[in-house]
């Protein structure tokens, strides 16, 4: 699949009282990877940038007047953006602003060169509601390097927002493990009537690493308050009683990588 991240910085908040775009930025992401081939315009507004505008984006009409009208790059970028899924964070206000352009230009609506739009704040919305989604909130979370951004740029929010969307979508949302039963686990494996494979290696873990394992559970759930989920695996009694017991030995058989201690801190450094 090919899809577009955008972005586009302008000249106020409001296409409805006449601002404009001032620059575009484009990144192509095919197949869940950046391409590298990305679209980039600085526009003349043909009229004043509002006096709050510049802190935002650091653009100054001075910086702009030399640059192509919206109506000199149109074909190019809606042939860049022709049949893509585009990606944007808060689309309503970056499509209200393209869709005022077009219209200038006696042309129709920016969704029909494009396959779809994808709003992520709505995305980040779904996944994280109750907290901040502006950009700089998502990098932070999702861990996309934005030190550099130090004023809004729209390549560079782009390239960021690129980044972010395979973050929101890349289907892990937590480390945490829904544990089932482990008759329910083997009842739902394919071709369970073969399992084990014949020639599957399994190495048991030796009495003394099933009691050094053993107390070091029973260790962490003393400091944390409580016990570790996979302690209690198929064991729902003693989840009902809290129980810190370790894993039955059948359930920590486990290929061994490397020499396992069979000694115990007796605490856990501060």
């Amino acid at each position: 699949m090919r899809q577009i991240t955008l972005d586009t910085e302008t000249t106020g908040l409001e296409y409805e009282n006449g601002h404009r775009i001032i620059e575009i930025g484009c990144v192509e992401v095919v197949e869940r990877r950046l391409t590298r081939r990305n679209l980039h315009f600085y526009l003349n507004p043909e009229r004043e940038i509002d006096a709050a505008a510049p802190q935002v984006h650091g653009l100054a009409l001075e910086d702009l007047r030399g640059k192509p009208r919206f109506s000199d790059i149109a074909e190019e970028f809606l042939a860049f953006c022709q049949g893509a899924e585009i990606i944007i964070h808060n689309a309503a206000f970056d499509i209200g602003f393209l869709d005022a352009e077009l219209s200038r230009l006696g042309r129709g609506l920016f969704r029909d060169c494009c396959c779809s739009i994808v709003d992520t704040l709505a995305l980040a919305k779904e996944q994280f509601p109750g907290k901040r989604n502006n950009l700089d909130a998502l990098c932070e979370r999702l861990m996309v390097p934005n030190a550099h951004r130090k004023v809004h740029g729209a390549l560079l929010d782009a390239e960021l927002l690129a980044e972010v969307y395979l973050g929101l979508t890349r289907g892990q949302g937590t480390f945490e493990i829904a544990l089932q039963s482990g008759a329910a686990l083997r009842h739902e494996m394919p071709g369970d009537e073969d399992w084990p494979p014949a020639d599957l290696v399994v190495l048991p873990a030796s009495v003394e690493e099933l009691q050094a394992h053993a107390a070091l559970l029973q260790l962490l759930a003393r400091h944390s308050g409580k016990a570790p989920l996979w302690s209690r695996w198929d064991t729902p009694a003693a989840e009902q009683e809290g129980a810190t017991a370790a894993p039955p030995p059948s359930a920590v058989s486990a290929t061994v990588s490397a020499p396992v201690p069979t000694s115990v801190p007796a605490s856990l450094p501060a």
